[in-house]
């Protein structure tokens, strides 16, 4: 496919730019280096950084610890998961209710720290079932989550992201786990996460930025860039992790990138 893009000075303008992770700054352990470069040029040019990332098998002071490790340098404020916007969301419309949690040790402590009332899976009923990105999952794990949805539990998911890519290849993500549970209960979650309007709601109200100061980068089609094509903020597909051209090719207009680079290294060279 042959995309043209708008002028690069559209970019270059923008007072925050959101950075997805896996796929776009690095995969797994290993970094882009381009990536850090990039980023610190911006810095340099007096603009702002956010780290977003769907994947919430791990906590926000996990990334900070990964990202500050592999060179980035981020501060805590930089850092946001669809684990937080699912937490918020339970803190602000569902106050006190039971959740019974499908998820790794990490999003359970975070739930547990921000006070959300959460189930052993063995109880006869909850108020609500998460399911997230679990690498630690296991079949009693479902089980219980499909059970407690049978008996009329409202039924969330962080994010709906199908594969996370890592360095040795793809892996089943929260989506995949939550089309299992749909398959066996008949009931589709409410997502969290990239691309939904919660996710842009929490960044404008952390951030303190217009939606029209912002781009944001990623490899997904369905989640980075449907926030920003869905929203109003720029959307910058980067062909490193999870989509190819052909994809790109084959989504429907509305749903194609603002830009479209190789790599953020292609960005970095466009804006400096």
């Amino acid at each position: 496919m042959q995309f043209a893009n708008p002028d690069s000075a559209l970019l270059a303008a923008k007072q925050l730019y959101i950075f997805d992770m896996d796929g776009t700054i690095y995969l797994g352990d290993r970094v882009f280096p381009y990536a850090i470069r990039f980023i610190r040029h911006l810095r340099a040019a007096g603009k702002r950084v956010l780290f977003f990332t769907n994947n919430a098998s791990h906590s926000p002071s996990f990334y900070l610890q990964k990202l500050g490790r592999l060179g980035f340098a981020p501060t805590p404020e930089e850092i946001m998961t669809s684990g937080d916007v699912t937490i918020e969301f339970l803190r602000r419309h569902r106050p006190g209710r039971r959740v019974y949690l499908v998820g790794t040790e990490d999003l359970v402590n975070s739930f547990r720290a921000a006070g959300i009332p959460l189930l052993g899976g063995e109880e006869p009923e909850a108020d609500v079932v998460i399911t997230s990105f679990d690498t630690s999952l296991t079949y009693r794990k479902l089980e219980n989550a499909c059970r407690l949805i049978r008996g009329g539990a409202e039924y969330l998911s962080t994010h709906p992201d199908l594969n996370c890519p890592t360095e040795n290849g793809f892996i089943p993500d929260s989506g995949a786990i939550a089309a299992f549970v749909t398959a066996s209960t008949g009931k589709t979650p409410v997502y969290f996460g990239k691309p939904y309007r919660e996710t842009l709601d929490m960044i404008c109200e952390a951030t303190g930025v217009d939606r029209s100061g912002m781009c944001i980068f990623g490899d997904r089609l369905y989640t980075d860039i449907a926030l920003g094509r869905r929203h109003g903020v720029t959307a910058v597909l980067v062909l490193s992790g999870e989509t190819t051209p052909a994809d790109v090719e084959a989504a429907a207009p509305a749903d194609r990138p603002d830009f479209v680079f190789g790599s953020l290294d292609d960005v970095d060279r466009a804006i400096f």
